[in-house]
């Protein structure tokens, strides 16, 4: 049973939390919001820490919500969290666009002028890559995130914008966790319902 275990368990790379870094469930994680799940954080400190899922996509579309943008193709929403998933979160690469952000990391911003973004869509540019929409957010408080660190819930490591803003299925966590290379093979072959092998 120790050989089994050993197998898949988390081999710690020394990364530590930190604003736009992402945090990677280990494949035994069962709860349904991160259950292979990618989370970038977008601000993390001694107060706690804050992030969005973002490889589940709802069924949703920002569409359903803005009459305006009835005649935009559909700008999916993603399950960000779940801590107030009745509010709807973003994150961008276009600070020229859309002023007011916080800077998450090179390129990438959280937040900013809803009134931009609106602007920005209905003028006919795409979404898809440059901007994505959240419900809810997940959350940690203080030294909350460091001790599921510890006890092997999440792997630290880091990700291109670009597949942030573009990641959609449980797909990206398959291909964040094989950019980790050797070690971390047999996370992708683990099944996600333990009970159904």
């Amino acid at each position: 049973m120790a050989q089994y275990k050993d197998l898949f368990a988390i081999k710690h790379n020394d990364l530590r939390p930190s604003k736009g870094k992402i945090l990677i469930s280990e494949p035994f994680l069962q709860e349904v919001f991160f259950q292979r799940a990618v989370v970038l954080l977008v601000e993390h400190g001694s107060n706690g820490s804050m992030g969005f899922v973002v490889n589940k996509r709802t069924e949703l579309a920002l569409n359903d919500f803005f009459p305006e943008f009835g005649r935009l193709l559909q700008i999916p929403i993603y399950l960000g969290g779940p801590v107030s998933s009745n509010h709807l979160f973003f994150i961008h690469s276009l600070p020229e666009n859309i002023p007011d952000g916080l800077q998450i990391s090179e390129n990438l911003y959280f937040d900013g002028n809803f009134e931009s973004v609106k602007s920005y869509l209905l003028q006919g540019n795409p979404a898809e890559g440059n901007i994505k929409f959240f419900l809810g957010y997940s959350g940690w408080t203080e030294n909350q995130l460091h001790n599921e660190i510890a006890h092997d819930s999440w792997l630290v490591s880091h990700s291109s914008n670009k597949s942030i803003l573009t990641a959609d299925d449980e797909s990206y966590w398959v291909r964040v966790v094989k950019q980790l290379g050797s070690p971390y093979n047999a996370w992708t072959n683990y099944p996600k319902n333990p009970l159904m092998n």
